[in-house]
Parts: C-alpha cells; sequence; structure tokens
C-alpha cells in the first residue's frame, strides 16, 4: 500500500503533534472531575477555562461565552434548538445549503431555508424578504462543507440587523475555522460553532461562543456545568489539546492560507486542463476568490462516484465524494441542488480538500492517477 496522499481535511485533519502532546500530558496526570471543589479539581477547572480563554481570544470574545460541546455538531443543534426552545412560535431561517447539523434542527422546529446562487452564495435579496420582526434566528455557515464557497457575513449581518432586529445571528463556522479571521465573523454574530479536529485538534470536542445576554434553553440537563447551558463533565484532556489546535490554527493561518491556495490553484488548473467533462463546482471565469483556499470541488461527467474513490483509494489518494451530484445509490447534494447543478447518475461528485501538511508531491500524485482512473472508469463504462 502506497504512503496516503490525505485530501479530505475537510472530513477531519491530521491530529497536530503539539495537540497529541497536550492532550497525552493531560490524561497523564491525576484525573479529577473539573466540577470538583478540592484541590486536583481545581487544577483541571484552571485547565480548562486556560483552554476557554485560548479559544476566546481566537475569536475575539469574552471567555464568559464559550460553551464547550462534543463537537460541530452538538455545537450547531445546541444553537439552534436552544434558541428555538425559547419562543416556539417564532420564526427560523438558514440559506439551503446549510450542514445537516443545523439544516435539519431549523426544518424540525419549522423553520425554513433561503436559496444560493450558483456559486453557492447566499442571495441576499431572498434573504431579506425572509426575514420579518417574527424572525428569532437566522443561521449562515461561513464556509460551505461540500464546495467551500466563504459566506458573505457581514452583508447578511446587516440584513438581519435590519430586518429582523431580534434575531439572533448563528454562524456555522467549522468549515472556517483555519481559515478566515473568525474574530471578524464573530464581532458580526451571537452565535458561532467551532469543532476542533478540522484544524488537527482531538475529535469529539468543540464550542459554541454566545454574546452576552443571548437567551439559550440547554439540551443537556444534569449537573449543569457550562453555567447551566450545557451539562455534562468536561473532558479536561480532550479542550486542552483543543486549545492548542485552535491556537496554531490562528498563529500559522496566512501561511497556510497561502502556502495551500497555491496547491490548490495548481491542482485544479492541471486536473481541468487535463480531464475532459469536469467542472469546478461554483466557479466561473477562473474565479475562485468566494472559495476557501483547501477547497477544490469538481463534478466529473462519464464515471460513477464510489467506483472512482476506489480507484483513488487503491492508488493511495484519500478523498471524499461529499454527496453524488445525482446517484441512486445515494442522496442528490442539497447544497448541489440548490445551486442548480442537475447531473445524472454518472456524474461523480469528488471533494479535493487540502491542509497544512498537504504538499506538492501529493499534488502531482492527484495529477498522475485521476486522469487515468477516469479514462478507465470511461472506457469501462462505455
Amino acid at each position: 500500500m502506497p504512503q496516503v496522499a490525505y485530501f479530505d481535511h475537510a472530513a477531519s485533519s491530521p491530529t497536530l503533534p503539539e495537540v497529541i502532546d497536550a492532550v497525552v500530558a493531560h490524561l497523564g496526570e491525576a484525573s479529577a472531575n473539573p466540577s470538583g471543589t478540592h484541590r486536583r479539581a481545581r487544577a483541571a477547572r484552571r485547565r480548562v477555562d486556560e483552554a476557554r480563554d485560548t479559544v476566546a481570544k481566537v475569536l475575539g470574545v469574552e471567555p464568559g461565552g464559550v460553551i464547550w460541546t462534543s463537537g460541530g455538531t452538538e455545537a450547531d443543534n445546541l444553537a439552534v434548538f436552544g434558541a428555538g426552545a425559547l419562543d416556539p412560535s417564532a420564526t427560523l431561517v438558514c440559506s439551503a445549503i446549510e450542514h445537516a447539523a443545523v439544516l435539519e434542527p431549523v426544518r424540525r422546529l419549522g423553520g425554513t431555508t433561503t436559496a444560493v446562487d450558483r456559486r453557492g452564495l447566499v442571495d441576499l435579496d431572498v434573504l431579506a424578504s425572509s426575514l420579518d420582526e417574527a424572525t428569532r434566528l437566522v443561521s449562515v455557515m461561513a464556509v460551505n462543507n461540500e464546495v467551500g464557497t466563504i459566506q458573505p457575513i457581514e452583508a447578511v449581518a446587516g440584513i438581519v440587523r435590519a430586518r429582523a432586529p431580534r434575531a439572533v445571528l448563528h454562524v456555522d463556522a467549522v468549515q472556517g475555522l483555519g481559515w478566515l479571521d473568525l474574530s471578524a465573523v464573530a464581532a458580526l454574530a451571537d452565535a458561532v460553532s467551532i469543532s476542533a479536529h478540522k484544524v488537527g485538534g482531538p475529535q469529539g470536542v468543540g464550542a459554541l461562543w454566545l454574546r452576552a445576554g443571548v437567551g439559550l434553553a440547554p439540551r443537556a440537563l444534569g449537573g449543569g456545568q457550562e453555567r447551566g447551558r450545557r451539562s455534562g463533565t468536561v473532558p479536561v484532556a480532550l479542550v486542552a489539546g483543543a486549545a492548542v489546535a485552535v491556537e496554531l490554527a490562528a498563529e500559522r493561518r496566512d501561511e497556510i492560507v497561502a502556502r495551500v491556495r497555491r496547491l490548490r490553484d495548481r491542482l485544479a488548473d492541471g486536473l481541468l486542463s487535463a480531464v475532459d467533462g469536469v467542472v469546478e463546482t461554483g466557479v466561473f471565469d477562473d474565479d475562485r476568490a468566494h472559495k476557501v483556499a483547501g477547497n477544490l470541488h469538481l463534478c466529473i461527467d462519464g464515471v460513477e462516484g464510489e467506483a472512482l474513490l476506489y480507484l483513488l483509494d487503491e492508488a493511495g489518494i484519500a478523498a471524499s465524494a461529499a454527496a453524488a451530484c445525482s446517484s441512486g445509490a445515494a442522496a442528490p447534494s442539497h447544497v448541489l441542488a440548490a445551486m442548480g447543478m442537475a447531473g445524472g447518475s454518472s456524474t461523480a461528485a469528488l471533494r479535493l480538500s487540502l491542509g497544512p501538511s498537504t504538499t506538492d508531491a501529493e499534488v502531482d500524485r492527484v495529477l498522475d492517477v485521476l486522469p487515468a482512473a477516469v479514462a478507465r472508469l470511461r472506457t469501462m463504462g462505455s
């Protein structure tokens, strides 16, 4: 088996050595519940609060608003359900391309979705027409998890403040962490969700930040941890590792974004020139300014997605379909459907997501393997 060329950072980025060291160090110490009152418990609580301070610094917010969760899904669920439970008759609105962790709770509570354009950007006019005085929550993600579109949060915030002044603006920033300045996002929002493993942190830990004064009904009841907003013993080692990952992502962001953008563009340009029948999703006239640096999403005619992923995996390339353009074997992507992309059963959706560890040699391998894999599948299909 060849060494893996990893192009699935958007799903989970490899754990950083510094994070592993932090987690192991805290696991190796005498365990104590940070909610206790004795000396060891107080030491554990200090570590939790130090980690909270680190995340708050990166977001440019007050530490008291940072709520530890089990990851991005719980953070999103807590924001939507927590706001919706305060007023069951209220209107909730989200974009049509939100992650299911936002989209499904909004639908469960009877909320509505708002349209996006062919690039995957929220249609601001449609958003404005969807809001009124009864709107209590608006959720628009910072970066789409499938196609990498960066949403215009500043413009969204302006519309929300003008049209629905009582609404909570929630931003799912799980895919923005490490790529965007989230302090600028948090300055515009009332709630922000993040997840540590997207930037090389441990899996199973994330956070929801709430602006002071924003109401929230807890989803988990028990010991009243996290100021009564999320009960459950906080995993000291995991939050310590999360803090290291979030801090390093912020410190290294400019360098990583510049280097990864160069690699992504080289990969995209190479594949588009080498393979016929390939569309770079949401990109027109070679303008990728609205896409996060680490995302390359393609729709490839004449091949089936699962077969393509199998051949890539056999060649040591880890990638993701994200969702099929349209397939009898897999549910069509709601993101691509919202963007107006219609594909047949022989159209593969391929997400190649890059990250801090991506190298030129890995890009070269994809440029060598993918065209041959597509040609092989097309020959077999014909």
